[in-house]
């Protein structure tokens, strides 16, 4: 089969097989530019935005903005497709959705052309500004909730305003400019995992900002809103097959193709400062209160991750599903999921716990979406504070079960210390990777060392209980191994091991 190169020429000659916009992309207006063009954007955000201008709402295309320098052949190659892509639908059943997505109508490299992403945040027509930044990029300890100024850029940022670098230098300097030129506010919109994501983000920002230029800060209080919001659609990672397999089936040449499952969920705080897309028409739900929402994604599904991700690893797993797949991790991911997270959740509106709960380990075991392991177990110091420590902690508080998350740091320290001692510290993708690494190394000596950083743990090392069942895990695997200390973890009697 001849192919032909994803672009807005090709738009009108599409294979009946795929999807494309079915709108003329030349009259879609900028009003949203979105700071961090990744896969999970592209599956989600980008995804709900397409379904508004099908239906007519032109006035909400996207102006994507790549922050790094790791991002610049990313963004060549989606210039030379005219910002278009393919999003793969994998179902769990082998078979296969394709759209090509067109509402991000521009994308900017910032390393290249500071001046012009300042520009973008500033115009008149920008409404929102979104984030996918990953649970790290808000700069905050999460041990005291405050700014981290000494985090990378930051002091380069401040020294240097209409150069900035960094998300809090770039979002300080578009402001700025917005209030001086007598500009209305806007809206950010965080769409990152952290529980209360706007409010992170607003946090985070003002303590930029009374550092770096004082006087904006009472102007962001009045003119700019932080909804939070909750979002959920697992993407993993396009295998290298994706490409040449949209050639081979529907002829088209595409050089950043995304892949994600079915499933999408988008709960949003209506609080928006200059209007909003009606996001609701593509199946967004917006709500006066996000948090039960975000309580529930985050320690059932995205704490479940990382429960799969260091137990999977430490077993030689090396997929979601394969980790999944197996009946005695899924059993005790069952068990965490029923008595250690939902005790923490009460009740949450319109959604039925069970059947989430079901529909979460029907996601996971999904074969044909190649989750990996790695990628799940990377930044992991940037979200297990957000991810597990509430649940560990509510439990605690309330003298519930806490074993099995205490087993879960216990498999993370071990799966850090077994790459330490095997040489394979580099595939350690987290920021903290050295700390993380020399506190592995320290609790083979003394095993409450590892839950003495701070940084991520914050004082749990203070509690007694917890510190008890971390360590007698933690020697657990490493005597017994991952089965054995698992089974224990799970309340399970010795004789009865598996």
């Amino acid at each position: 089969m001849e192919f032909m190169h994803l672009s807005n020429t090709l738009l009108d000659r599409l294979p009946a097989s795929v999807a494309g916009p079915r709108y003329d992309r030349s009259r879609v207006r900028t009003g949203i530019v979105h700071v961090g063009v990744g896969n999970f954007h592209r599956s989600h955000q980008a995804w709900y935005t397409q379904q508004l201008l099908n239906l007519g709402h032109l006035d909400w295309g996207i102006c994507g903005i790549c922050l790094l320098e790791g991002d610049r052949e990313f963004h060549r190659r989606l210039k030379a497709q005219d910002g278009l892509y393919t999003l793969v639908r994998k179902e769990s059943d082998g078979s296969e959705g394709v759209e090509v997505i067109g509402s991000l109508v521009d994308c900017l490299f910032a390393p290249d052309d500071p001046a012009a992403v300042i520009a973008a945040l500033a115009a008149p027509e920008a409404k929102i500004v979104s984030l996918t930044v990953t649970e790290g990029g808000y700069n905050m300890d999460s041990a005291t909730g405050e700014f981290l100024f000494e985090a990378p850029g930051i002091s380069r940022d401040l020294a240097h305003p209409d150069d900035p670098r960094t998300l809090f230098g770039y979002l300080t300097a578009a402001l700025g400019r917005r209030m001086d030129e007598g500009r209305p506010g806007l809206t950010i919109q965080s769409c990152d995992n952290l529980v209360h994501n706007g409010d992170v983000c607003r946090t985070m920002l003002l303590s930029y900002v009374e550092k770096a230029r004082p006087e904006l800060a009472e102007w962001i209080r009045s003119e700019v809103t932080f909804p939070n919001s909750m979002v959920d659609r697992i993407t993993p990672a396009a295998p290298p097959s994706t490409g040449p397999d949209l050639e081979a089936a529907h002829g088209i040449r595409d050089l950043c193709p995304v892949v994600a499952e079915p499933f999408s969920q988008w709960i949003i705080e209506d609080r928006f400062s200059r209007g909003r897309p009606p996001w609701e028409v593509a199946g967004a739900q917006f709500v006066s209160r996000v948090d039960p929402y975000e309580h529930m994604k985050i320690g059932l599904l995205n704490a479940g991750h990382s429960l799969l991700g260091f137990s999977g690893s430490l077993l030689g797993y090396q997929t979601i599903d394969e980790a999944v797949a197996d009946p005695r991790l899924a059993a005790f991911l069952r068990a965490f999921m029923e008595e250690e997270v939902t005790p923490q959740l009460g009740e949450v509106e319109g959604i039925d716990l069970n059947e989430y709960k079901d529909t979460l380990l029907h996601r996971f075991a999904n074969p044909f979406m190649g989750d990996r392991l790695s990628r799940i177990c990377s930044e992991s110091s940037a979200k297990i504070p957000k991810f597990l420590l509430p649940t560990l902690r509510g439990q605690v508080e309330g003298n519930g079960s806490f074993h099995r998350s205490a087993w879960v740091l216990a498999a993370w320290c071990r799966y850090l210390d077994l790459a330490e001692r095997e040489g394979r510290e580099d595939q350690i993708q987290d920021q903290m990777r050295a700390g993380l690494l020399e506190a592995a190394r320290r609790s083979r000596e003394v095993p409450r060392a590892f839950l003495e950083l701070t940084p991520v743990f914050g004082d749990l090392a203070r509690f007694p209980p917890v510190v008890a069942a971390f360590e007698q895990s933690l020697r657990n695997l490493r005597q017994r191994g991952v089965w054995d200390s698992l089974s224990l973890a799970n309340g399970n009697k010795e004789e009865n091991r598996p």
